[in-house]
């Protein structure tokens, strides 16, 4: 088995990290800072969520914004 404890996206689903960053940033910014559809018309996690599972370029983009927003000074290690 591969170590994952460098990995900073093991143990955390999809909906964490799109509900994480819809608390942080805001739909609106959100859909500023990745422009996709799920996140400026309309945007939900259940419809998020469902683009993001068929989408491997846009779900790269999300999990990349997260790490980024996980090691900003704001960012303690609970979570919050």
């Amino acid at each position: 088995m591969h170590d994952q404890s460098n990995n900073p996206l093991h143990g955390v689903t999809l909906e964490m990290i799109v509900t994480r960053l819809q608390e942080h940033y805001g739909w609106e910014e959100l859909g500023k800072t990745i422009p996709i559809k799920c996140f400026q018309k309309d945007p939900s996690v259940k419809s998020s969520l469902k683009f993001l599972r068929k989408t491997p370029w846009a779900r790269t983009k999300v999990e990349d914004l997260y790490v980024k927003m996980q090691q900003g000074p704001w960012y303690k290690k609970t979570g919050r």
